[in-house]
């Protein structure tokens, strides 16, 4: 896969998901190394040494992976697998996203509130939160405003609350730039790991 860059075409590097044998861009995968002492490693920021086993974000897959052996088989090693690793890896995803959030809010890049979000969207939006717990005619009325985008309804309203140092938050708009898009990355890999 290829995009243009300053003129250039940019290639997209693609990895294949060790399970589901699916190719996709590096960006929408989690990579996983085999620690020294042989147990799975969750590499989110894929920084670790390592060969990397790429996997789907979803919970379903990294369950199957677990199940039917796939990371000693691609590893071609025997591995050390916690019986609870989709439930760490949701967790690292989450705390992730919460930081990148709470991020973007002291850089004064995101803001919670109904009155704030429509305001910030007016003045150009990157991306929407909207708690997955909050009343759906709020939701609607946000949906409605932010025309053409992304709505991530991932977080709920005390996890999003968190991040700006109150009880709960429903909305949140998040101004274009580098945090959104890690942010937006983040969540995305995190939706696969939470019940709809």
């Amino acid at each position: 896969m290829s995009h243009r860059k300053g003129g250039k075409v940019a290639e997209v590097p693609e990895r294949r998901c060790i399970v589901t044998g699916d190719v996709r861009p590096k960006e929408d995968l989690l990579r996983i190394v085999i620690g020294p002492d042989n147990t799975v490693v969750p590499d989110l920021e894929e920084r670790l040494p390592g060969r990397g086993l790429w996997l789907c974000p979803s919970r379903d897959v990294i369950n199957t992976a677990c199940a039917k052996n796939a990371f000693a088989k691609a590893a071609r090693q025997k591995v050390v697998v916690d019986p609870a690793l989709a439930d760490r890896i949701e967790k690292l995803l989450l705390q992730k996203s919460l930081d990148l959030l709470s991020l973007a809010r002291r850089a004064g890049q995101a803001v919670a509130g109904y009155e704030k979000v429509r305001s910030q969207i007016n003045e150009g939006a990157a991306m929407i939160l909207a708690a997955r717990d909050g009343a759906a005619d709020g939701k609607s009325k946000i949906e409605a405003k932010a025309r053409d985008l992304p709505i991530y309804t991932v977080l709920d309203a005390a996890e999003i609350g968190a991040a700006f140092g109150r009880d709960k938050a429903v909305h949140v708009a998040v101004a274009p730039g580098g945090l959104a898009k890690q942010l937006g990355r983040s969540l995305r890999r995190l939706k696969g790991f939470r019940a709809v």
